[in-house]
């Protein structure tokens, strides 16, 4: 289904520049301070508001954050991510097969559109810190590093 004609306003058009510029895949509430520098009367609901308009334009991708609720990447080229199941920072994964092939899937009662692939595992500092572990952190080289979360 194609995605919905978005008019670019202002307020939007600054969510989405910070957004692109993003790697760390931030929270409404991290966009919300972004954004702030450059419109300092900008309320987080207005945040909030644009960025599910803009997830709805196929602008932006909205990913589940798991417990650290959603969070969202302005980077709209194929790829994946991984979740850390203990501190909930999300990274890009480059290199992976990008969705199952749905020929030959079925379900009664479904037209099947579409599939998606998600990732969980700890991210190095989560995966050092755990009792039993490595003593250096674990390096994937599919894995793109990712700034900021819960580290920093």
């Amino acid at each position: 289904m194609p995605a919905a004609r978005t008019r670019m306003t202002r307020q939007r058009a600054e969510i989405l520049a910070e957004l692109r510029k993003a790697k760390n895949h931030p929270t409404a509430e991290e966009i919300h301070a972004r954004v702030r520098r450059a419109l300092p009367r900008i309320s987080l609901g207005t945040v909030y508001r644009n960025l599910e308009l803009l997830a709805q334009a196929g602008e932006i991708q909205r990913l589940d954050g798991g417990t650290r609720g959603r969070r969202y990447d302005g980077d709209m080229s194929p790829h994946l991510h991984v979740r850390c199941l203990r501190c909930g920072r999300i990274a890009d994964v480059c290199g992976a097969a990008l969705e199952p092939a749905l020929d030959g899937l079925a379900a009664e009662g479904f037209a099947i559109l579409r599939s998606r692939i998600e990732l969980e595992g700890l991210c190095g500092e989560c995966a050092t810190a755990m009792p039993g572990s490595p003593a250096r952190p674990l390096r994937t080289p599919d894995l793109e590093p990712d700034s900021g979360g819960p580290h920093e």
